[in-house]
């Protein structure tokens, strides 16, 4: 290999730490984007409000809020594979507690499991990211970290499929308000079922994140970055937040995320309202044409032997053959919708 080679260092190739740790990127991506859809399955699970099932997005994100700054500095005390592999158990943790929760049957453990998940997604990031860049040399240090980034987005689409095919599709189609009809013991067995819909993506990926776990524990992996374990946090930080550049990014960093996240947890809830509200307008004009033609066909001849009412041929409307007849068993229905005009 070249010297600078993307996955390579000094004659040393890092091509499958490199896979390892790329594979990582599409893990977290997978999680975020499979909790998004979760804020209106949790809303009519529980029979909650929209503001209570957003309470999701609060675990989920605390937890990269809260974990931020303890991954940096155990990464910078130990070692950027002791942070992947601290990330990872924290995930799966996270995911395999999907079951108890479910047992237990409270929304306050599903917050608590998400909480753990993104401590783990935290450490991942805040790991992966400067690990990715020390697997070769600095020339190709950017080339390496957006290769590895590409794969991101891919799980990202990946936990968006999985939420929509695998969980949404698979729920009660019950609305909350539907569900608030029902006695305790209905709403129970209905919960029950779709807590089980919902939790099998999430013990499915933490049994995927245990087995990379293990294949990273035991694998060599480079120590490049790991040459200085020295902790100075508060001049640290007290030298980053002095530079004005840094700090007004981090406060635009954080309100742009912020409304990223808002747009993508209730813009799916916005367009399935849209959506419905459309649907019911076009079938309330179908079934007010339907009347409306079906007034008509009352006036026609009735046919006492073949049992329905013929289109009367004054109307002037030609239909496919065998298609003219309207069954008498439907008059009565459409009658009782019939302007007296028409009796």
């Amino acid at each position: 290999m070249s010297k600078n080679s993307l996955i390579s260092k000094d004659g040393v190739s890092y091509l499958v730490p490199f896979i390892l740790v790329t594979f990582c990127f599409a893990l977290w991506g997978f999680a975020n984007d499979i909790t998004n859809p979760m804020v209106k399955a949790f809303s009519k699970i529980f029979r909650m409000s929209v503001t209570e099932g957003a309470l999701v997005q609060l675990a989920f994100y605390g937890g990269y809020f809260c974990m931020a700054f303890p991954a940096a500095i155990f990464i910078r005390k130990y070692s950027y594979k002791a942070g992947v592999l601290m990330g990872l158990g924290l995930y799966a943790t996270g995911a395999l507690l999907f079951l108890p929760s479910k047992m237990i049957g409270a929304y306050g453990c599903f917050l608590i499991a998400y909480f753990i998940m993104t401590c783990g997604l935290s450490f991942l990031e805040t790991s992966c990211n400067p690990y990715i860049l020390t697997m070769g040399s600095e020339e190709t240090a950017t080339r390496r970290l957006n290769f590895a980034q590409c794969f991101n987005p891919c799980g990202s689409i990946i936990g968006m499929y999985v939420a929509m095919n695998f969980i949404q599709a698979r729920l009660n189609p019950a609305s909350t308000e539907e569900r608030a009809l029902l006695s305790p013991s209905e709403f129970d067995a209905m919960k029950e079922s779709d807590l089980s819909v919902l939790i099998s993506p999430y013990l499915l990926i933490g049994l995927v994140i245990i087995v990379m776990f293990l294949i990273i524990l035991f694998k060599k992996m480079p120590k490049n970055g790991d040459q200085s374990h020295e902790v100075n946090f508060l001049p640290t930080i007290k030298r980053i937040f002095s530079q004005p550049h840094y700090r007004n990014g981090v406060i635009a960093q954080f309100f742009y995320v912020g409304a990223q996240i808002m747009c993508w947890t209730f813009i799916i809830q916005y367009g399935t309202r849209v959506h419905l509200l459309a649907f019911h307008l076009y079938l309330f004009d179908e079934i007010h044409e339907s009347i409306e033609t079906s007034c008509h066909l009352c006036r026609g001849r009735h046919d006492t032997h073949s049992g329905s009412y013929l289109l009367p041929k004054s109307h002037g409307l030609v239909l496919p053959r065998g298609c003219e007849r309207l069954h008498v068993a439907d008059v009565p229905y459409h009658l009782w919708h019939c302007p007296r005009r028409h009796g």
